[in-house]
């Protein structure tokens, strides 16, 4: 599978790097991306979950009917609200910093374009446009924030 090899393409090049801690979405293929990048087992917090798409999810891009950059939520039940998305990851990001964010630490986070695009809100803050995703990392690599 590409998502193996991309995997393991970012473990040889951040293998000098120790992780002190390791988060990840619940979702398979971020754990497994924890488990092949630092060879540790992550945490899993639903928090770091991809953001959901509801009734959508199951069904090709080019068959959603969209409100915006996202499904739209009078056609399909069960899309999230995006300020509730926003705020279930900046919870985790909160209480990391809180935990963690006073000692030099090494944290690895796994998860999903939206996910990291909303870890990247939390520390730059969150666009005019609203559009997280410029802050994404791409599939395969990886981006560093430092807690002030």
């Amino acid at each position: 599978m590409y998502g193996i090899e991309q995997a393991k393409t970012l473990r040889d090049k951040i293998q000098s790097i120790h992780f002190d801690f390791v988060f990840s979405s619940p979702q398979e293929r971020a754990v497994q991306t924890a488990k092949i990048v630092t060879g540790v087992k992550a945490v899993i917090d639903n928090r770091l979950d991809v953001f959901d798409l509801g009734e959508a999810d199951r069904l090709h891009i080019s068959e959603v009917k969209m409100a915006g950059p996202l499904p739209d939520s009078s056609v399909y039940n069960g899309v999230e609200e995006p300020n509730s998305f926003v705020k279930r990851v900046f919870s985790f990001m909160k209480e990391l910093e809180n935990q963690k964010g006073k000692k030099e630490l090494n944290i690895l986070i796994t998860g999903h374009r939206c996910t990291t695009g909303c870890i990247g809100a939390y520390f730059e803050g969150i666009p005019a446009d609203g559009n997280i995703l410029k802050f994404s990392s791409d599939t395969g690599d990886y981006k560093t924030y430092i807690f002030k």
